[in-house]
């Protein structure tokens, strides 16, 4: 597996590789991980957990090895990028990808608690652990195959590429368990339940394929490759521990916002004070997550029109903004307002989620790249996205149930990522080695020692 390549300038076409690689690959292995979450909720309580365990606790063990896998995005960023930032971006890609797809498998192949006790929960947590280690380290380098490979002036068109991937991946997973759905309760608890997981490694081999065929990025060719280096992971905490930050308190809006506005809402609906049938917001997330695919890419276009920062602020403060009426409308149980609200929330989100790969890849110099916006985005994914719920939750029980005290702390996840998109450096891929956040265009050579 090769990955030295010509230093060739950037074309529309090798950029298009790039960015489809990038879309099949985090499409495929988003969808492994939201079938795992479905799974966890609806299926794993019972599969895998003693049968006399009260439900609330099943639910709830199930829900933490679905958890586990957020603490493991950060040593994920550090494994994977160590290797793409030594090697390349695409073995690093393509490593994550089957490490995923045969995580995914396993699971679908594992027994159950009556056929091998303590072992089947166990083994379930060892084979999530192996996904939260693959989407640590795939996020960073999908986005880099992409924006690495993209003309300058159509770096967020194709950085977009690869925030696409997550709302595909979410509805191949839902509309998978929503046919297998139709099978009957029985066939779905028994086997059925499998499909999805084992169905997971036809796509990996179809994204093995993809990710084989593309080349590798022109910057790692001319900027990385071949040079002298330093430990990834040390010349990132060196160098870039302030800009690592910075990307910690963007990821505050398109992951524990996300979390808020989406799963956290969902179950606020279904609480008794408010008794809303789990249709309603199915039905809207649904739709919701289909137009967010749809809208995406435009999106990210937007920001090499008008600056991925500006695209940024809009999806920030318009999703604080949004989430103020969704909540009126869901206590007042006013259906097509909620479904309004609902669809323009995630569109809102997307502002802050289609220009990300662009706005950090751009956070960070050549060296060291992969390394640092990974750790960046996998600790901002384990905290915001993997803590948003347990605070949200302790919120409504503190203040006795009361969703404004939840919707407080959604302008705190808005102002920590306002400030983050406010003070992000932005460097070209022809930028000097600098410890300014002032973007630079004048062109120079790797500078290891700074």
């Amino acid at each position: 597996m090769s990955t030295t390549t010509s230093a060739e300038p950037n074309t529309h076409r090798r950029a298009l590789k790039g960015g489809m690689a990038a879309l099949v690959g985090t499409t495929i292995e988003w969808y492994d991980f939201y079938v795992y979450a479905t799974a966890a909720a609806i299926i794993f309580p019972h599969v895998f957990f003693p049968e006399d365990l009260d439900p609330a606790l099943a639910t709830l063990a199930s829900f933490g090895t679905y958890a586990v896998a957020f603490f493991m995005r950060p040593l994920g960023g550090i494994i994977f990028g160590h290797i793409g930032d030594k090697l390349g971006r695409k073995p690093a890609l393509t490593i994550t990808l089957v490490l995923m797809g045969v995580a995914t498998t396993l699971v679908g192949l594992l027994p159950g608690y009556a056929q091998i006790g303590i072992w089947g929960p166990i083994l379930l947590i060892l084979f999530r652990m192996m996904q939260g280690l693959a989407v640590g380290g795939e996020w960073g380098g999908a986005s880099l195959m992409a924006v690495e490979s993209a003309p300058a002036k159509w770096k967020n068109f194709y950085g977009g590429f690869t925030q696409v991937g997550n709302p595909l991946g979410a509805l191949m997973a839902t509309g998978a368990f929503w046919a297998l759905s139709s099978l009957g309760e029985d066939a779905l608890m028994s086997w059925g339940w499998r499909l999805p997981f084992i169905f997971s490694i036809v796509l990996i081999a179809v994204g093995f394929w993809v990710r084989y065929r593309v080349e590798e990025t022109p910057v790692f060719a001319a900027k990385v490759e071949g040079q002298e280096q330093s430990t990834p992971l040390l010349f990132a905490l060196k160098n870039n521990w302030s800009p690592i930050l910075l990307g910690f308190l963007i990821i505050a809006m398109s992951s524990g916002g996300y979390v808020i506005a989406t799963t956290f809402v969902q179950n606020y609906a279904a609480t008794p004070e408010i008794g809303l049938n789990a249709s309603v917001m199915l039905g809207a997330l649904t739709i919701a997550s289909l137009i967010e695919a749809l809208v995406t890419l435009p999106i990210a276009a937007l920001g090499d029109k008008i600056g991925a920062k500006t695209v940024m602020y809009i999806g920030i403060i318009g999703s604080f903004l949004v989430i103020l009426p969704l909540v009126l409308s869901i206590q007042s149980k006013n259906i097509a307002m909620i479904w309004l609200f609902v669809i323009l929330i995630r569109v809102t989100l997307s502002g802050a989620w289609a220009p990300l790969s662009t706005l950090m890849a751009q956070m960070f110099r050549p060296q060291s790249r992969y390394t640092s916006m990974s750790l960046s985005y996998g600790m901002g994914a384990a905290v915001w996205g993997g803590l948003s719920p347990a605070i949200a939750s302790l919120l409504l029980v503190w203040t006795g149930g009361n969703f404004w005290s939840v919707v407080a702390f959604f302008g705190v996840l808005t102002l920590a990522a306002w400030i983050g998109v406010r003070f992000a450096p932005q460097h070209s891929d022809t930028a000097p080695v600098t410890g300014s956040f002032t973007a630079r265009t004048d062109t120079t050579a790797v500078n290891i020692t700074d």
